[in-house]
Order: C-alpha cells, then sequence, then structure tokens
C-alpha cells in the first residue's frame, strides 16, 4: 500500500478460526514480520512479535507503545480489498 506520504508498506490481514480478525505492517516488505503482527492482532499468536521503528509513522509508533492503532490515517488503507 502506498502512504499519503509517497513511501510503501506490506499490510497483512488475519481471519481467526472464530472471526477475529487482526492486522498488521512492515515497511522493510517482509511478509513474514506484517503476518506475525496480524496473528497477534488476531489472537492466534501468543507472543507479541518484536518490532524496531523504521520511519517513526504513526503506526509504528501506537504499536511500539502498546496502543490501537488507528489503521484509517492512511488514505489507502480502506481502500484494499481483501478476498
Amino acid at each position: 500500500m502506498r502512504l499519503a506520504t509517497g513511501e510503501e508498506v506490506l499490510v497483512a490481514r488475519v481471519v481467526a478460526s472464530d472471526g477475529r480478525i487482526g492486522f498488521g505492517f512492515s515497511f522493510r516488505q517482509d511478509a513474514t514480520e506484517a503476518r506475525h503482527m496480524a496473528e497477534w492482532a488476531a489472537g492466534v499468536r501468543a507472543e507479541r512479535p518484536a518490532y524496531e521503528s523504521q520511519l517513526d509513522h504513526a503506526w509504528e509508533r501506537a504499536y511500539l507503545s502498546d496502543e490501537d492503532i488507528e489503521w484509517d490515517i492512511e488514505p489507502g488503507f480502506p481502500e484494499l480489498r481483501w478476498s
């Protein structure tokens, strides 16, 4: 996904067997990193994945502060289509 600032981020979504949905991201374009974060957010991964900030983006700051991520601050996020 392209950010409003022009950088790109890889966004992953995980749907747990009970329907819980989790999202994850990687500014390094690392699918495993994004997937592990999404698994943790959906409650299917017990350990919270480690993460190092790449851009000091609001999503990174929220994740590192253990706060809810405001996904919709990026205009492209609501435009993502999941199959």
